[in-house]
């Protein structure tokens, strides 16, 4: 469900994002954008609770100790109560604010606009903090299906009841009110869940202070990873808001819209891995195993990323000139400076999972938090002297000096991962990402695409390309049998044949 999940967003993202475009104007759309970036500060007020939510629930499910569960239950639900207090009063100040953080920017119009948008915002998001504690119950129970499918649905209707409205001529005020409907009714859907499907009990009995130290720590981390993914992710758009304006912030939205595509099916590979290197960890494995793991990963998800970027850097102009219009070419360039520092930190996703397992989170968090603060000081800087260029440009000197130089010098000698046989792997894996930059390279020089036929014509010759190289002259046995075993798999289960499996047990980073 949770792979389903990512591909059907993606899709409707696709398909959506340039109709929606199109019906709103450049203008506008940056409008939203600025709006949600804004807003979306008032998000990490949930503290990322939704963690020890989690944990917390768990170990007193295991201990069968009810009385417990409903007792933490009603101080989550308190906590929670706080919280959305606190965001509604944060989310009205900004609000009130926002005429004099864009006025230099804005026109008149655009800035009583940009308030609507931001009032309805703040209510639906504080909303969501909260009652946020029934998602994370439900969680809790291990009860995913549920979630996956709510999430889903909410993703596959709210297009489908945006795009009748702007094409009537309703326009961003009709986006965010029927996002934040749609919020109402999942909240709606948890709340229900919990109390007649799971039959939870809250009790307000008993409130253990000791305890309450002990989720603040366990969650401050969390906390902190949530700010440092706001200030690296909304920052640009606010500064582009406030110093250039809506059009540019819809140009660089655009752009910075593909870093959530390639970052979700990175992580779709690594973050399956926490339980596995937890256990690992508590055996005590050595840095040999673990750097075998981490290599093991980063290989497939080379594999993943490689395709992806490669195929972005030849085509993604086109791709772009056609899917969001001729007036967005310049978020090519945008993406481009992002993705490619981006994809280091993505193929070593699994260095993240094996410092959540060692509980080694502190130096990373930190590290990423004075690193999100240097963007934000370069990007107020370069936008200025380069525009919304400088902002990306800002964004990828970050990337590369704390996700990249300094990281991996953290990854090598402080935590005994083989740094070095990771990149000797991965450049013996390049070839084939060469070539198909040099073929694809000609093959679009050769025909430009001016309609989606000729587009889709060349990127699947690239793409069979591609995969013949990387099936060839870069991925090793280990790999290969992630993708013939579950055909070999099928073919038998509809042959009437025995399934069989084979274990990949055994792999040295070769």
């Amino acid at each position: 469900m949770s792979y389903v999940t990512l591909v059907v967003n993606s899709a409707i993202s696709i398909i959506y994002t340039p109709v929606m475009l199109r019906l709103l104007g450049q203008s506008e759309y940056g409008l939203y954008s600025l709006a949600s970036s804004v807003v979306g500060y008032i998000g990490v007020l949930n503290f990322g609770l939704g963690n020890a939510v989690i944990r917390y629930t768990a170990k007193f499910k295991e201990l069968k100790d009810e009385e417990e569960c409903s007792n933490l239950f009603g101080m989550f639900c308190i906590i929670y109560g706080i919280l959305g207090a606190i965001a509604l009063i944060a989310g009205i100040a900004l609000t009130v604010n926002s005429h004099k953080i864009f006025s230099d920017s804005l026109t008149m119009a655009e800035l009583n606009k940009l308030s609507v948008l931001m009032r309805v915002n703040v209510v639906s998001i504080s909303m969501g903090i909260g009652l946020g504690a029934f998602s994370c119950i439900i969680l809790a129970y291990e009860k995913f299906v549920f979630q996956q499918v709510i999430g889903l649905l909410g993703a596959i209707i709210n297009p489908l009841i945006m795009l009748p409205l702007l094409m009537i001529g309703y326009g961003s005020a009709s986006m965010v009110i029927v996002t934040a409907l749609i919020n109402l009714i999942t909240i709606s859907a948890n709340i229900y869940y919990c109390f007649k499907v799971l039959k939870i009990k809250i009790a307000f009995k008993r409130f253990e202070p000791d305890l309450l130290k002990e989720i603040i720590v366990f969650s401050s981390f969390i906390f902190l990873n949530l700010i440092i993914d706001k200030i690296y992710w909304s920052t640009d758009q606010i500064i582009i808001g406030k110093f250039i304006g809506t059009v540019a912030v819809s140009v660089y939205s655009i752009g910075a819209v593909f870093s959530g595509y390639f970052s979700g099916f990175a992580a779709a590979i690594s973050n399956v891995f926490l339980s596995r290197v937890t256990g690992m960890v508590a055996k005590g494995v050595s840095g040999h195993e673990l750097s075998d793991l981490f290599i093991k990963i980063g290989r497939i998800q080379f594999v993943v990323i490689s395709f992806f970027l490669s195929g972005f850097v030849i085509f993604g102009q086109e791709f772009i000139n056609l899917w969001a219009g001729k007036n967005y070419s310049k978020s090519y360039t945008i993406a481009l400076i992002i993705l490619v520092p981006l994809a280091i930190p993505l193929i070593q996703g699994m260095g993240s999972v094996i410092l959540q397992a060692k509980n080694k989170q502190k130096f990373k968090s930190v590290l990423y938090f004075f690193i999100a603060l240097v963007n934000v000081f370069l990007s107020v800087a370069f936008v200025q002297r380069w525009g919304i260029i400088g902002c990306a440009i800002a964004t990828a000197l970050a990337f590369i000096i704390g996700n990249i130089i300094i990281m991996n010098f953290y990854y090598w000698k402080k935590i005994g991962i083989d740094i070095p046989r990771f990149w000797i792997n991965i450049f013996g894996m390049s070839t084939p990402l060469l070539i198909s930059l040099l073929g694809g390279t000609f093959l679009n020089k050769l025909f430009l695409a001016d309609n989606w036929k000729i587009f889709l014509i060349k990127v699947f010759l690239f793409a069979a390309a591609y995969a013949i190289l990387i099936w060839l002259i870069g991925m090793n046995r280990y790999e290969k049998d992630l993708f013939i075993q579950p055909v070999k798999k099928i073919i038998l289960k509809f042959s009437g044949g025995k399934s069989y499996t084979t274990s990949p047990t055994q792999y040295n980073g070769h």
